[in-house]
């Protein structure tokens, strides 16, 4: 019997300096359409490892099916270069195929809602229909939440410092890297099921 397991992600979107300040609507603003995926895997019982990771550079085209160019404050937000989409960048279609896969079928949860980015937006935009429903996702606040977590700590938290808000040692991470904000937030979802303070219950109920 295979555990039941849950799968935590994080996107990293285009923007430029000031895009989220401008709720990405300034006339040079790109749309809000990814350019990395990434996930952990944890199993919902034993000891709650993390079984698995996923990281995926997709190639974010415009309305026109027009490749966009990187500008240079994404890449130094979050690393992301012109070189890594070349060499690595995939279609939106075959990188969600890729994450469905790596999922296998278990609830996807994410600091907010990457996933209107990432199907709702970006493949809109693209132009294909959204390969995963969105029943298959839910948000990872409400796993912290249940866990305890004050509500006004969580408005001021992003994922890639939750880690640091339950003092959790991890090996080093990059923020605004898809994979490594997805692990910041497993760490700690980890941390409180072993501490008892999240039921693996919690992943089903709320």
């Amino acid at each position: 019997e295979v555990m039941k397991s849950a799968v935590i992600f994080d996107c990293e979107f285009l923007c430029l300096e000031g895009s989220q300040r401008r709720f990405w609507c300034a006339a040079i603003d790109p749309d809000l359409v990814i350019a990395q995926v990434g996930a952990t895997r944890i199993e919902l019982g034993g000891s709650y490892e993390i079984v698995d990771t996923f990281r995926a550079y997709v190639t974010p085209v415009d309305r026109h099916g027009r490749r966009y160019g990187l500008d240079a404050f994404f890449t130094q937000l979050t690393g992301i270069t012109e070189d890594d989409i070349d060499r690595e960048g995939q279609p939106l279609a075959e990188a969600l195929a890729g994450f469905d896969r790596f999922s296998h079928g278990a609830r996807c949860w994410s600091w907010g809602k990457d996933e209107l980015n990432m199907l709702a937006i970006s493949c809109y935009v693209a132009g294909i229909v959204p390969p995963i429903p969105a029943g298959r996702f839910d948000n990872a606040v409400k796993l912290v939440l249940a866990a305890g977590m004050p509500v006004e700590d969580i408005g001021r938290t992003p994922s890639n410092k939750l880690v640091e808000y339950y003092g959790v040692e991890h090996p080093p991470l990059r923020g605004h890297d898809a994979l490594d904000d997805a692990l910041s937030v497993s760490y700690a979802v980890q941390h409180l099921l072993r501490s008892g303070k999240l039921s693996p219950e919690v992943f089903d109920r709320v």
